[in-house]
């Protein structure tokens, strides 16, 4: 067996200390979140308890935590939803050009550029000199679209620029309705790379702070409320906090992979029976 060359252990190398710079701070966070009754926000860990879980449930320490989780959550699935049908639809109406079609796309992506807190600061702008009230709902929801569409946008016009249109011409030549066609042809190919902008959309949302920071009003999302925590919390419930979100997150695009799969399975699976029923 030959020896393996110089460059293969400083490339290992450099990737383990990669993976430590990626999830050295996560893993930080979970561990010191187990720290004992008496321990700080530091090491080394006075012991070794759940004690910090448990005061996060029954004594919040600061604000309103499980109501920010619960906005969050509610506003991660609006702007999923949203992205979703919105990223479609662009999708489809990009397939054919037409006029100012590369401005359009142009002032689509702009907004990835522009700093968050500008973007957040002109919608609060917007907003309140409309004499609208600036809410978590309306206004954040709007500042968020502004970060999570140009992704989705993305992914559908890669999508649809290696979308096979024979399958299309096929139904539309058995007699479909474009309608049908889109229902029954092309939402079911293109739904595994739904799921990813499905996941991209509520993930972005969830945890996105600069957006929301002038757009939220006067009610926390998770990410603000996590914020403020940090200004005046000084025991470990703030790493239960932490630890507890990410678990959730990770949950959630467990939840969505999970949902590709079963896609997949099924999709091989009629491949399958088609085949099988030709011969």
């Amino acid at each position: 067996m030959e020896p393996r060359p110089r460059s293969f252990y400083v490339l290992s190398a450099f990737f383990v200390l990669f993976l430590i710079f990626l999830y050295g701070p996560t893993l930080t966070i979970g561990i010191l979140s187990f720290q004992g009754a008496g321990g700080g926000l530091t090491f080394p860990m006075r012991g070794v308890s759940l004690h910090w879980f448990r005061d996060l449930f029954e004594q919040q320490a600061v604000g309103d935590i499980w109501g920010s989780f619960s906005r969050s959550f509610i506003l991660g699935l609006m702007v999923m939803v949203t992205t979703v049908v919105v990223s479609v639809m662009g999708g489809l109406a990009f397939r054919k050009r037409f006029a100012g079609s590369a401005i359009l796309f142009y002032l689509i992506i702009t907004s990835l550029v522009i700093p968050s807190i500008l973007i957040s600061l002109g919608v609060g702008l917007i907003w309140s000199q409309s004499s609208l009230p600036v809410h978590w709902s309306t206004s954040g929801f709007g500042a968020q679209l502004t970060w999570t569409l140009p992704f989705g946008l993305l992914i559908m016009f890669a999508v649809f620029n290696r979308f096979d249109r024979s399958y299309e011409e096929a139904a539309r030549d058995l007699g479909a309705s474009p309608w049908q066609v889109i229902r029954h042809v092309v939402l079911p190919i293109i739904a595994p790379s739904l799921i990813g902008v499905a996941l991209f959309g509520f993930t972005l949302s969830y945890d996105e702070f600069a957006r929301t920071l002038l757009t939220s009003g006067s009610y926390n999302t998770l990410p603000l409320e996590i914020f403020g925590m940090t200004t005046n919390v000084t025991t470990p419930v703030l790493f239960a906090l932490g630890t507890l979100t990410t678990v959730f997150s990770l949950l959630v695009i467990a939840t969505f992979l999970f949902v590709v799969w079963i896609l997949n399975r099924r999709r091989a699976k009629q491949g399958s029976d088609a085949g099988q029923g030709m011969v």
